[in-house]
């Protein structure tokens, strides 16, 4: 019986005539199988498989190897272009191909240039079937070219200001990589305010004081030669400004409303949007009229940077960055427009024909604008190539009909526009070839009965074969079976019977020839459990089993494996398996589950489960539970130098398994009545062999444990002496370190006596000089942990060994290890000592290091003392305190802070080593520039009148320089706690009491009072004062001639409700009078004043309500004085002069500046004294912050350790606001 394979899956009835299922042919293409021993024999047109990149840029320090490499049958044989032109290896004697390759080397390292080898190169590999040709291969050496030289100005701007650093790198090929960093090779901090454009330029939205540098150096990395190119460091310097303007954002980058970015397909769009302004602007994008993509939308530089991946056409469109602050916002619309390089759409494929076929060659590929399509034949442009006439060119497709072994070629397609060009190498083979099966002859396949069976029949041939199957030498007839045949040649029996077995014959022919195959197949029985597990019921403590016989084919091994609950079975010595059962003795509650035997074959595997339930046992008297009884019955066995074995009886176990036994042991000799942990062992042992050490006279212990607790230990064992023995060990810890100039102190720590191992415990102290050819110098010392070796040279290297002895011998011989000799104080002073002033209150100390040999010790670092020797504002001189900075280390410079300014010091440097210091340098002298100066000492207003107020104060505690003039602002404080208008004085600076007149009458005023030097201004002072009433209110009434001068107003009462009040008095006195009433609410957070007085007289009038009234005036004066509190902290936040601020030194040095207390309003508990004075606290340079306890320290760049700051004035506490009492000043409502 035969069968032929159709071209689709056919369903054959053995029932039928003799069958045949033939394969149709596909005409357009036969597809080679991957076999090795095929390939070996066809023939075939060369491919190209390797080849260098199309824009190669190489190495000009390394060889030139530009890769081709290619296959084909006959091997091909390769030539290469250059510039379009061919390129004649063989008279270049720096070029040599690789054997049995194309691919080239350009010795370039021996000599000649990688310049002079810079083109475009393409090469051809070319056998009898065609030629085949790599990508147009562009050569260009990388270039990492050297910044030019610039010479570059420190800039100079205000805090708030914007400010962008150029970078302009070199041009290098590849374009190089731009980074910031300061002068230690540091990465500058990046934020929304300081960010890196993607042009490598360093954008600051707004600069800061701490912005102040020297050192932004931009940076230059070319990746291909593995070099980095530095830019000159550029210097910037910040000043505080009086007042920093907030402003809206503006776009530093790109410039104006709009612009257009192009970007190519598959590429990643990069959009970039940086803004200044004050605050520091946010960034925002958009797409209009569209949505960003969600998985391919990422946001860099802190939202500053829009980046799609992998863009498309569909990214095109209008992108929006808004930039925004509290005070307004800005756009920027970027238009984009997505190209795109050709990409494939169809690719060609290699076309394996046989004579008088058909087939086409498809190359369609896309992009933006459309590609141009044209094609090759054998590298030669196609309207030129030899003509075929089975070939037809149809745009992208090339048609072949009836094709002969002539018509063979490689054809390549080239697909182009402005941004790239595509190149695919396709071969059409013209074969002729007789069937050939590729399957192993005499395969055996084994099928379990009743499941699917696969015959293989792997083939090839051209023309395509027709596939026959047969059955058995003799043609044995098909039954009533059903078969499936694959286009591929495989049969398929979907259900295997035992009459399934037998010998299978593939035949293959096509008009040149026939090739056939024969296999085998074996149907075996399937595995079958006959006996399985059933489910049981057992109580607590007894025992069950599960049967599992399998029946399985003879021919086959099955291996049984049981599971519990699908998981392997506990690891538990209760748990057997014997032949076809599985035993589980005294079981407990967790034996519970399902338990499941599987039996597996090669072929097959078949399970089959039972649950198995525990319950509790018949009830029975409850057992007591309990740690384990000791154990006892010790005994020593095996008694030999370095072990012994120890047996012992547990005790009884009280219900309660026994998990371990713990193994104590004591020695008498050494550590009498001290046991120490010896060994543990499982509790099912009753002995253990024990591992002893020599010279230790043993007694043993052992304690049972189970899951409640530690039984006590047992009587002790009979004792065992080992024999003594050499050490084992010797010391650690060894040191040599000199406590004198002329010794050696060598310490260890010494060896306890159970690891002495033997009497005479000694130790043999060995030294010598590391340097020099001196033989060992040994001593041998009583059980001691230290030796003094004396007149060494100074701080000297020795090499040391101390090793362990007794009477039984010496330990191994001890590793050597590294001491010195005592230490003396350095000889020699640091030389070139010179100072260089940064600043008011910062110095720079540069000095030369001292020779090595002269330190005589190890280099702790170098000591700075310095100290104050006059201002330069006085020359009185005053006690000399001198401060100490110490660098560690090698260091030879360093930074001196908390200088005063406009003063004279003195300093001089000192080389410290573990022994102390060396001669002090030749004390240097430098000054420091004037800085501002501190606020003023005090300021008091006295003796206020109608309409002037006087002020007194005291100079600066700290003037830091000459005091050039005194600023004073003031403005008035209405009503409704609104300030009036600034008003600005300059006072001279000899001056220290000012009289202000034509003030408002009953007008509080609130001052800011500072000093100013050449250097700027200093911290200012706060006060608030108010004009009086009257002069009367100030002087008694006049009551001459028996007359009261004034009205008279008596019998005050009033009555409350709820809402209102009725307030009544007798009045004598002129008519058509204004009356006031004046009244104040306990516990509020502030009061008002409505002041309606309209006539001349009003201000007498006032004054004799106050007389009348000094009971509630008196109350609310003292309510007042003692932590009332004006409130107007909102109205002077919103009104301060942005003029008055504390003032800072420019010098961008340490410290965080935080606001005075002055600037805030007076609060409870931080009232103004009674004698309107205000005292501002001193603030004092603390040096402890610097150095390692008492002294400074700093970095190798003379940067601190630590953070510098000055102490600063205690904040006023937070009150309760609400419980402020009101201002009887303020407190006042009129009415006629």
């Amino acid at each position: 019986m035969q069968l032929k394979i159709m071209p689709k899956k056919k369903r054959l009835s053995a029932g039928r005539a003799p069958l045949m299922l033939f394969l149709c042919q596909m005409i357009s293409a036969l597809e080679v199988p991957l076999d090795p021993k095929l390939l070996e024999d066809l023939v075939q047109p060369p491919t190209i498989t390797q080849q260098s990149p199309k824009d190669y840029i190489i190495d000009p320090r390394e060889n030139i190897v530009i890769q081709c490499e290619a296959k084909g049958k006959p091997p091909p044989s390769f030539s290469w272009t250059r510039n379009g032109t061919h390129f004649d290896i063989d008279k270049d004697p720096l070029v040599t191909m690789k054997p049995g390759s194309g691919t080239l080397t350009i010795n370039i390292m021996s000599e000649g240039k990688a310049e002079t080898y810079e083109g475009v190169y393409q090469c051809t590999a070319r056998n009898e079937r065609g030629a085949a040709i790599s990508n147009n291969i562009v050569i260009r050496p990388s270039r990492s070219p050297l910044w030019t030289k610039e010479k570059l100005e420190p800039i100079t701007l205000r805090n708030g200001q914007s400010l962008v650093l150029p970078c302009r790198p070199p041009v290098g090929l590849p374009p190089p990589i731009i980074f910031w960093m300061d002068n230690s090779f540091q990465r500058l901090p990046q934020s929304e305010r300081v960010s890196q454009g993607l042009n490598g330029d360093l954008y600051f939205s707004n600069v800061l004081p701490e912005d102040t540098r020297e050192d932004y150096i931009c940076y230059a990395r070319f990746n291909h030669t593995q070099t980095i190119q530095q830019k000159q460091p550029i210097s910037v310097k910040v000043i505080s400004a009086k007042s920093h303007r907030q402003r809206p954002p503006t776009f530093l980058t790109p410039d104006g409303n709009t612009s257009r970015k192009e970007e190519l397909r598959g590429n990643v769009l990069s959009l970039e949007c940086i803004a200044e302004g004050l605050p520091t602007p946010i960034i925002y994008w958009i797409k209009e009229d569209g949505t960003l993509p969600v998985n391919r939308t990422f946001y860099r530089n802190f939202k500053k940077t829009l980046q799609i991946v992998q863009v498309t056409e569909a990214d095109s469109g209008n992108y929006q960055c808004i930039a925004k602050n509290s005070l307004g916002a800005i756009h920027h619309t970027i238009s984009v427009t997505v190209k795109a390089a050709p990409y494939w759409i169809i690719a060609p494929q290699n076309l394996v024909l046989s004579p008088e076929e058909d087939g086409t060659l498809i190359c369609r590929a896309n992009g933006n604008p459309k590609p141009r399509i044209s094609w090759l034949s054998n590298g030669v442009p196609i309207e030129i190539a030899p003509d075929d006439p089975s070939r037809k060119i149809d745009g992208d497709t090339i048609i072949f009909s009836k094709v002969q072994e002539r018509s063979s070629a490689v054809y390549q397609c080239n697909a182009s526009n402005e941004y790239g060009y595509l190149l695919a190498n396709a071969f059409v083979n013209v074969l002729a070839e007789p069937p050939r099966i590729l399957t192993s002859a005499n395969t055996l396949y084994q099928v379990i009965a009743n499941r699917p069976a696969l015959l293989d029949c792997a083939f090839f041939g051209s023309p395509l074969p027709v596939i026959e199957w047969f059955k058995d030498a003799k043609g044995s007839a098909l039954r009533e079976d059903i078969y499936v045949l694959h286009e591929n040649g495989t049969l398929e029996i979907p259900v295997a019977q035992k009459d399934s077995t037998g010998t299978y014959t593939c035949v293959a022919r096509n008009k040149l020839g026939m090739a056939k195959n024969d296999v085998h197949l074996e149907i075996k029985d399937p595995t079958r459990i006959i006996k399985q597990p059933e489910y049981a019921v057992v109580q607590r403590g007894s025992t069950v089993s599960f049967e599992c016989k399998v029946k399985h084919d003879h021919t086959l091994i099955p291996t049984v494996t049981w599971l519990k609950d699908h998981g392997e079975l506990p690891n538990d010595g209760r748990f057997t398996v014997d032949k076809d059962y599985l035993v589980v003795a005294d079981v407990n509650d967790d034996d519970g589950g399902t338990y499941t035997c599987v039996a597996n074959t090669t072929l097959d595997n078949v399970s089959a489960s039972a649950v198995l339930s525990v319950v509790a046992p018949t009830p029975t008297p409850a057992p007591i539970y309990d740690v384990p009884n000791p154990p006892f019955d010790l005994e020593l066995t095996d008694q030999l130098d370095r072990s012994v074995q120890l047996s012992w009886t547990p005790g009884d176990d009280n219900n309660s398994p026994i998990t371990k036994f713990i193994i104590e042991y004591e020695d008498a000799m050494h550590e009498p009545g001290l046991w120490h942990h010896q060994a543990e062992v499982p509790g099912t042992q009753t002995t253990a062999q024990l591992k002893l050490s020599p010279y230790v006279n043993y007694s043993f212990r052992v304690m049972a444990e189970n899951n409640l607790g530690r039984s006590l230990p047992s009587e002790a064992s009979e004792q065992y002496l080992t024999k003594a023995a050499e050490p084992d060990k010797n010391p650690t810890a060894v040191e040599g370190l000199g406590s004198e100039p002329d010794n050696l102190v060598i310490t260890w720590k010494p060896l306890n006596g159970f690891e002495s191992n033997g009497p005479g415990l000694q130790y043999k102290v060995s030294w010598r000089q590391k340097d020099g050819d001196d033989e060992w110098t040994s001593v041998v010392v009583a059980n001691v942990s230290k030796y003094i070796v004396s007149g060494t040279p100074t701080f000297v290297p020795y090499l040391i060994k101390v090793q362990a002895l007794n009477d039984a011998g010496f330990a191994p011989e001890p590793a050597a290890v590294m001491g010195h000799s005592g230490e003396d104080l350095p000889m020699v002073a640091p030389g070139n000592v010179h100072v260089n002033v940064v600043n008011s209150t910062l110095a720079e100390v540069h000095w030369d290091p001292v020779p090595l040999k002269s330190i005589r010790g190890h280099l702790q670092g170098y000591r700075i003392y310095y100290w104050k020797t006059q201002s330069s504002l006085t020359r009185n001189r005053r006690h000399i305190e001198k401060k100490i900075l110490t660098f560690q280390g090698s260091k030879t410079h360093g930074m001196l802070p908390g200088l005063e300014p406009f003063s004279h010091y003195t300093l001089n440097v000192r080389v410290v080593n573990g022994k102390g210091e060396g001669p002090a340098s030749p004390d240097k002298v430098f000054n420091t520039p004037e800085g501002v100066p501190s606020a003023p000492s005090s300021l008091k207003i006295v003796n206020p009148t109608l309409d002037s107020l006087t002020l007194e104060w005291e100079p600066p505690s700290h003037p830091n320089g000459i005091l050039t003039e005194y600023t004073l602002k003031y403005q008035p404080i209405n009503s409704t706690h609104e300030l009036g208008p600034l008003v600005d004085l300059k006072i001279p600076a000899n001056k220290t009491r000012w009289i202000l007149k034509n003030l408002n009458i009953s007008t509080r005023y609130k001052f800011y009072f500072y000093a100013q030097t050449a250097a700027g201004s200093g911290s200012q002072i706060t006060e608030e004062a108010i004009t009086t009433v009257d002069e009367a209110g100030i002087l008694p009434p006049d009551v001459g001639a028996g007359k009261a001068v004034y009205p008279r107003i008596s019998k005050l009462t009033t009555a409350a409700a709820e809402t209102s009040a009725n307030i009544s008095w007798e009045y004598e006195g002129p008519e058509l009078v204004n009356f006031y009433v004046e009244y104040g609410v306990a516990g509020t957070m502030a009061s008002r004043q409505v002041d309606i007085a309209t006539q001349g007289w009003f201000i007498g009038l006032m004054c004799a309500v106050a007389l009348l009234i000094l009971i509630l005036l008196i109350v609310c004066f003292i309510r007042r004085n003692k932590g009332g509190k004006y409130p107007v902290k909102e109205k002077e936040d919103a009104h301060a002069d942005p003029e008055i601020q504390p003032m800072k030194e420019d010098d961008g040095t340490f410290g965080e500046y935080s606001d005075a207390e002055d600037h805030k309003p007076l609060k409870k508990g931080s009232r103004t004294p009674s004698d309107r004075t205000v005292k501002k606290e001193d603030s004092d340079d603390s040096l402890v912050d610097y150095g390692e306890g008492v002294n400074g320290q700093f970095n190798e760049d003379g940067s601190f350790i630590g953070q510098y700051s000055g102490k600063k004035e205690k904040e006023p506490a937070e009150g309760n606001e609400s419980s402020e009492a009101p201002s009887p000043v303020n407190a006042m409502n009129s009415f006629v």
